[in-house]
Order: C-alpha cells, then sequence, then structure tokens
C-alpha cells in the first residue's frame, strides 16, 4: 500500500488537482477584486510550472511508440 502512496500515477493525479485548484484561483483573483499583479503573476507561473511537470510525467508513463 506504501507504494500506491508514492507511485507515479498518484504524483500525477495530484499535480492535476492542484493544478486545477490553481485555475480556480487565478480565475477567481481576477473577478472578485482588483487583480494583485505581483500575486497573478505568481500562481501563473507555479501553474506552468505544473502543466511542464505534468506533460514530463506523463510522457514518462507513457512513452511514445516507435516510428
Amino acid at each position: 500500500m506504501d507504494e500506491n502512496l508514492h507511485s507515479p500515477q498518484r504524483r500525477l493525479i495530484e499535480l492535476r488537482i492542484e493544478h486545477a485548484d490553481l485555475d480556480d484561483l487565478i480565475d477567481r483573483n481576477m473577478l472578485d477584486r482588483p487583480a494583485d499583479e505581483i500575486t497573478l503573476r505568481r500562481l501563473k507561473k507555479r501553474r506552468l510550472l505544473l502543466r511542464d511537470q505534468i506533460a514530463r510525467l506523463e510522457s514518462e508513463l507513457d512513452p511514445p511508440e516507435p516510428a
């Protein structure tokens, strides 16, 4: 069971959840109040980092098929 807690598939799920949470936070931040540009920029930068980590992990789990 401990192996499942640290599996790449579980990490991928956690990254996707965090990315979705950041999407929601960014959207609410832009709608609810005047945008704090520094905070918004940091959130977007973190979201991009997560997207890159997700893409890298997905490519490790599903390597491209040979041509």
